[in-house]
């Protein structure tokens, strides 16, 4: 009864939010146009995104814009949903916004291993960073080499493990990336999660917990098939957690000598009946497609939770990451058939 009147009115607000996602249908029919101005006006006349299109010239009518914008339609529904919560669910909430912090440090790290000369434009997004976040973005961006950028994570919880990067010698960006991922799951598993309790405790741990095993079995079985690591390399680069994989079976994973014994392996885990190792669908589709299914699970089980608020938020992101997908596909001028299997599918 608590939950019930706790999540009553969110859960309401969020249904209503997620009727505007854009359905199979919709995105066959993008598949099928031949440019992105074609796209830019479909997604016009979709209620997620026509306010941000409307307020864009024309001229601007081009694949980076588009993300832009497709990008701020995710942060505003973020900022509707924390406006919308109660404490509990805000707790949750700014523990879900440290993914995007870790994307934008990502992103950044790029800028400055690429040498981009024209810094990451931040106007659509630095309002609602410079309301949520710990992080100076403005500083960030404007980052000339990786020593400035990790010096302007200084504050954030970000700082200790990329200034041990940074200081160890020769560094690369894949040495940055790992250490980003590697610290968020371990800080989210070991730290976040005791901010919430209850169901909302509960469902954390199932949905970080299957995230990290599945994380775990694409770097295991990637660091084999495709660059041939050895065992002591792997365990370095693997979060040091376990969920549902046994320590024994995690062992058996990294240690197996050949990329089939891998498989042979995977396939006697609680994840076996659900990934496929062989061809077809890619190893990160179903990633995809197995936190999907336990995502909708969770809501369709505990309506009025924290589930519901979760559940919206991966299928706007994975809403966003098809439409980029999409654009991309469009702009290189790939036949429709192309693109839906660039997609991995449009079920949802």
């Amino acid at each position: 009864m608590n939950n019930l009147r706790a999540y009553s009115g969110i859960t309401t607000k969020v249904r209503a939010m997620q009727a505007k996602l854009l359905t199979n249908r919709d995105f066959e029919s993008i598949a099928n146009l031949k440019s992105v101005p074609e796209a830019v006006e479909y997604l016009r006349g979709k209620p997620a995104y026509t306010k941000y299109i409307n307020q864009m010239d024309t001229s601007l009518f081009h694949r980076g814009n588009v993300e832009k914008i497709l990008i701020e339609s995710l942060y505003d529904d973020y900022t509707r949903i924390f406006r919308f919560a109660g404490v509990e669910q805000k707790k949750f909430l700014k523990t879900y916004w440290k993914r995007y912090e870790v994307n934008l440090i990502n992103y950044c790290l790029r800028i400055v291993f690429n040498h981009y000369d024209v810094p990451f434009d931040i106007n659509y997004i630095k309002g609602i960073f410079d309301r949520y976040s710990q992080l100076a973005v403005s500083r960030l961006v404007m980052s000339k080499n990786v020593e400035e950028l990790v010096d302007n994570l200084k504050g954030s919880e970000y700082y200790e493990p990329l200034a041990r990067v940074r200081d160890s010698a020769s560094a690369t960006l894949y040495d940055y990336d790992l250490t980003l991922e590697l610290y968020y799951y371990s800080m989210m598993w070991r730290g976040e999660k005791r901010l919430l309790k209850g169901k909302e405790r509960e469902l954390f741990i199932k949905d970080y917990g299957l995230k990290i095993d599945l994380v775990n079995l694409q770097w295991i079985y990637r660091a084999k098939k495709y660059y041939h690591m050895l065992p002591p390399d792997i365990y370095s680069m693997t979060i040091p957690i376990q969920y549902r994989l046994g320590m024994e079976e995690f062992k058996a994973l990294v240690e197996a000598p050949t990329v089939e014994e891998f498989i042979n392996q995977a396939e006697r885990t609680k994840y076996g009946s659900k990934m496929n190792f062989g061809e077809g669908q890619s190893i990160e589709q179903q990633y995809k497609e197995i936190l999907k299914a336990a995502y909708l699970s969770d809501r369709r089980y505990n309506p009025y939770s924290i589930a519901t608020i979760n559940t919206y938020l991966f299928l706007k992101e994975e809403e966003i990451n098809k439409l980029t997908t999409a654009l991309e596909c469009i702009r290189y001028g790939l036949s429709s058939k192309e693109t839906l299997e660039y997609l991995g599918g449009v079920t949802q």
